[in-house]
């Protein structure tokens, strides 16, 4: 496979008559969308786009998973086109931003985007010219849907129409542009071309660990390539692909589909092990349950495999058929994915980036270690570049997944991409058998347990307006409670100038109001939690910056 073409027709060559998709339509009203469907309905959609000048423009999608982003994002891609999809989570004016930097000239959106959409419109300050809904509209003739896309795309082909048909793809054009973190202007476009991902795709077949017999519920979203690129996965690979009705529905959905394979974050399988813990806490069924483990470990290693015998009720209680579960953006909780392993779920986690496509290395249902990334997926290299003494070093990576470099920004390109080889950010070591293991990020990002990363420059340069902030740091302080999640924590070195006559409670409660509301114009997530004040300046280094890592100790050891 070289372009999303060959991909598609290749699946609908292979798995024409297979169900891809299963879409609910109301309560126990389903439709099923073959393999030979859903290329027609590519086909037709891409050849619309075309005819209505579209044909390689820039189009945004924005919006929650489901079968009509796939179809949007298929079609913009075969018909040469550059996708350009977007958090649905952005403020309208991180929205707006994203339009303006990325120059689209049109955009798919569902029904919450309307309101963002239709004002970004009105605005005068993007290069949009339609907006074409992936709902149907009633009574309003004056909208193009999505659906009406592909109508006026049958008759098109229909009538002889083959400019779909004729276009040839040039798999290394960039394809795709994703924002690295979606909020202001410091975050990067990342640029992927076609081959980039189906590269990605490739490779991951390679391991064979999706079969066509697999039912795959999407809970990562589209926007993410993470969910992104494990979409095209699911298409290469035959599989069906279902929706979830919402975090709460989880696992009355595994049971509905028979879910046997998902791709998300730990938060979810944690999420779903604490309720496992609860039931058998409330049976008195902790010392059955752990000697259990240690047979079905012991046998296992004899290779014989009765963990979802022995497990029945587990297993039922994920749907009965779950077997698979692909974990990336942050680190599980290795008791979690060992004990979701005992049960008979295999628990891989991966590694990687948006601008590798993004995975770079993962475990393999034979090749799981405690606590690492895995091993480098084929075709991929990895090394640990300048390793200290403990052979930590940052990592690095190569391979044909890595992007062709950020939009509009060649010096930032250059930074990370030297002499063929990306540099990751982060920091990590390799054991003697090849896997990698990350000891932290060269970059400062906070990374969350949903995956959720939180910049913390952008909230420092927020901060940094407050009139008597001399200087200010946005940390992640390991929580030392049940809650994982590192706090989002703020240090503020204030002018005592400017608060003459105040005491330091009265000072603190200040900049607090003034901090809180800079936190109503921030997604939660990003919510600064906790806040420590001080007069005295920070640790710096000769050259000026602040030591981010003695001034974390500090606060770590209770000195501020």
């Amino acid at each position: 496979m070289e372009n999303f073409r060959q991909l598609i027709t290749g699946s609908a060559e292979n798995y024409g008559s297979r169900i891809a998709f299963t879409l609910k339509e109301g309560k126990g009203k389903y439709r099923d969308i073959t393999y030979s469907r859903f290329w027609d309905e590519v086909r037709s959609l891409g050849q619309a786009l075309m005819a209505r000048g579209y044909g390689g423009q820039r189009i945004a999608i924005i919006g929650k998973n489901s079968y009509q982003w796939v179809l949007a994002n298929a079609a913009i891609q075969v018909e040469g086109g550059v996708s350009v999809p977007l958090d649905k989570e952005l403020r309208y004016d991180e929205f707006l931003e994203c339009l303006v930097r990325s120059e689209v000239t049109a955009i798919f959106y569902d029904k919450k985007e309307k309101e963002n959409v239709e004002k970004a419109m009105a605005s005068g300050e993007t290069k949009l010219k339609e907006a074409f809904p992936l709902y149907g509209v009633v009574g309003d003739s004056s909208q193009t849907t999505i659906f009406d896309l592909m109508g006026a795309g049958i008759a098109q082909l229909w009538n002889g129409a083959r400019d779909i048909d004729e276009l040839e793809i040039d798999a290394h054009r960039v394809s795709t542009l994703l924002f690295t973190s979606g909020t202001t202007s410091q975050s990067k476009i990342v640029m992927l071309t076609q081959h980039n991902i189906v590269a990605n795709v490739d490779s991951v077949m390679r391991m064979n660990i999706i079969f066509p017999e697999d039912t795959n519920i999407a809970l990562l979203p589209y926007h993410h390539t993470f969910g992104g690129t494990g979409q095209w996965v699911m298409l290469a690979a035959g599989a069906r692909t279902v929706y979830c009705d919402g975090l709460k529905h989880l696992q009355s959905n595994f049971k509905e589909y028979g879910v046997s394979v998902f791709v998300g974050v730990p938060l979810i399988v944690e999420t779903i092990y604490k309720k496992i813990r609860k039931t058998i806490d409330q049976k008195n069924m902790n010392l059955g349950v752990k000697a259990m483990r240690i047979v079905a470990r012991g046998l296992g290693k004899a290779r014989i495999d009765v963990r979802r015998r022995v497990f029945a009720s587990i297993q039922e209680s994920l749907g009965g058929h779950m077997r698979l579960v692909v974990l990336g953006a942050a680190a599980a909780d290795p008791e979690c994915i060992k004990a979701m392993n005992d049960f008979g779920v295999t628990c891989i986690q991966g590694y990687g980036l948006t601008e590798t496509s993004p995975i770079l290395s993962a475990e393999r249902p034979d090749k799981l270690r405690s606590g690492s990334v895995g091993q480098p997926i084929p075709g991929v290299e990895m090394k640990i570049d300048q390793p200290d003494e403990n052979g930590v070093g940052e990592i690095i990576a190569r391979g044909e997944n890595i992007m062709t470099g950020y939009y509009g920004n060649r010096e930032a390109t250059e930074d990370v991409l030297v002499d063929g080889w990306f540099h990751t950010g982060d920091l990590g070591w390799m054991d003697e058998d090849g896997y990698f293991f990350i000891t932290g990020r060269k970059k400062n990002v906070i990374v969350l347990r949903n995956g959720k990363n939180v910049f913390p420059e952008e909230l420092e340069q927020e901060v940094s307006q407050l009139p008597y902030a001399l200087e200010n740091i946005v940390l992640g302080v390991p929580d030392g409670g049940n809650d994982r999640d590192p706090i989002v924590t703020l240090k503020l070195v204030y002018d005592e100038k400017a608060f003459p006559d105040k005491t330091r409670d009265e000072i603190y409660d200040m900049i607090k109001a003034d901090v809180e509301k800079i936190n109503d114009s921030t997604p939660p997530y990003k919510r600064i939690r906790k806040i420590i004040v001080t007069d005295e300046p920070m640790i710096r280094t000769s050259t000026g910056k602040v030591r981010r890592f003695m001034e974390l100790q500090k606060i770590v050891e209770g000195e501020n």
